[in-house]
């Protein structure tokens, strides 16, 4: 039985999966990395430390599993999409921390390219917003602070990717410096409709063509690993793929219409909209889903910047609850959120608004409020925000989910689940697969070594859990309305 090990590479952690070309899980482990805050708005990973745990992770997982690695076919990779580094070319190592797709310091570009009309040409060739949510800005950004950096840039003894890119590089020892289409889409670098980096879009950022990695769809071969020796023998790096595209992929969103949710530090919604690019609207974002055998699939994306990471500033931040899973205990305490709401604009909100100025702030306090409303206001502002984004969607894609596939760690909270059906009117399926984006990248990875089929995929019977609204609509609405209200004060 053909065995793969698929490696989610994810803003909070590095997690190595087994899987078998059914995609049942056999064993999986996982590292933290951390998070680097160098002053207020700017978010940075050690990629040496990402690096290090891919190595650790794969270790453990080939030393537990090791009468099982005569079967292994491959290792996959599926990893958090906007954040990048720069890179030695010759030895791989970091040049600088890995900038965060959180991080803003990239901001005062954009409003220059903004002001100076350049936004029509980046949103028609990109089908994204001229936001600091996506690296070019951040990448100019570090090359006018860091000169030596970007001469290095430029002469082409560094390179620049996201953590794909990168990691590609280290696994396969220098030889393939590659990326996948789904991750180059989300640079601002790359041409939706031509499936390639743009030279325009390249010249208009200052960087150079020639430090980016070439591009491949995500069942292509990328070279050969043993991971730093972690493995007995080199096997094939196949499966390459953007974290939420993959897990979209996992959920089988391969009709037009079919939509998911991916909940982790923050919320991707994805909707299928087809093989043709149609045009980004005023709140979504358009994302290449995948693309297999030269064809693309398109998506509608709305993102939302803070869900999972809100609740752990609870814990991490406030103290008010002792892990992540405590949040849906403390939230049921109580009966409604008492008038109190928490907009998480911890880094600007994203979907619908796209406002990064935007700052949090918990309003409707009053003496009667406690440690419970707060909470559950935390968990009540997901809700409101997968509302916000489905109903921009409905809106400028004509197309209403019947219902939405959900996956991510915070699927296993039951009242959250249950909160975002009854707000945002839409019937939820969780499905049993809480390593969805490993998933995805490692079918990808079977599509690509020939053991699996699309009509496979297409066919596979799956479990999961279905959340039905129960709130009656007019209370959900009253709700929402203060949501509403909350958000408008802090976009004043």
């Amino acid at each position: 039985m053909p065995l793969l090990i698929a490696l989610d590479q994810s803003t909070s952690a590095t997690k190595a999966v087994l899987v078998d070309h059914t995609g049942r899980v056999l064993d999986k482990t996982a590292r933290d990395h951390r998070q680097i805050y160098p002053q207020s708005g700017w978010v940075e990973h050690d990629a040496a430390e990402i690096w290090a745990n891919v190595v650790a992770v794969v270790r453990e997982l080939a030393e537990r599993n090791a009468d099982a690695l005569d079967e292994l076919a491959g290792v996959s990779i599926a990893n958090q999409r906007e954040t990048f580094v720069v890179f030695d070319r010759a030895t791989g190592e970091p040049l600088h921390n890995a900038i965060v797709w959180q991080c803003r310091r990239g901001a005062p570009i954009c409003s220059e390219l903004i002001e100076a009309g350049h936004e029509p040409l980046v949103i028609e060739r990109t089908g994204l917003k001229l936001d600091t949510y996506f690296p070019a800005a951040k990448i100019s950004w570090l090359m006018r602070e860091r000169p030596e950096l970007a001469e290095q840039i430029q002469n082409g003894a560094a390179a620049v990717s996201t953590i794909d890119g990168y990691l590609v590089h280290r696994l396969t020892g220098g030889d393939t410096f590659a990326t996948d289409h789904t991750n180059a889409s989300r640079t601002l670098l790359y041409n939706v409709r031509t499936l390639n980096w743009d030279d325009d879009l390249c010249d208009l950022f200052g960087v150079p063509m020639t430090a980016l990695p070439a591009v491949r769809e995500s069942d292509e071969p990328f070279g050969d690993t043993d991971v730093a020796g972690a493995l007995p023998r080199p096997v094939p790096v196949c499966g390459v793929m953007g974290d939420s595209q993959a897990a979209m992929f996992a959920q089988r969103c391969f009709q037009p219409g079919s939509g998911k949710a991916t909940f982790g530090t923050g919320t991707s919604v994805l909707l299928n909209v087809g093989h043709e690019p149609l045009p980004s609207t005023a709140s979504a974002v358009l994302a290449v889903a995948w693309v297999l055998e030269g064809a693309p699939t398109y998506a509608y994306e709305g993102l939302i910047n803070y869900s999972a990471a809100t609740v752990a500033w609870l814990r991490d931040q406030l103290g008010l609850i002792k892990d992540s899973a405590e949040s849906e205990q403390v939230a049921a305490e109580v009966d409604d959120n008492g008038g109190v709401y928490l907009v998480p604009a911890f880094a600007g909100l994203s979907a619908p608004h796209w406002r990064p100025d935007a700052r949090a702030a918990i309003v409707g306090m009053s003496g009667h409020t406690t440690r419970a409303h707060i909470v559950r206001a935390a968990l009540e502002s997901i809700a409101y925000q997968v509302r916000d984004v489905l109903d921009a969607l409905r809106t400028e894609s004509g197309v209403a989910p019947a219902a939405l596939a959900v996956d991510g760690g915070p699927t296993r909270n039951k009242l959250l689940m249950q909160l975002i059906a009854d707000i945002a009117r839409v019937e939820l399926h969780a499905a049993d697969i809480p390593e969805a984006s490993a998933l995805g990248a490692a079918q990808a990875a079977w599509l690509g070594l020939g053991l699996r089929t699309m009509d496979d995929l297409a066919a596979e019977v799956r479990e999961h859990a279905t959340f039905k609204p129960q709130m009656p609509a007019d209370e959900a609405d009253r709700l929402y309305a203060g949501w509403q209200q909350a958000v408008q004060r802090v976009l004043l």
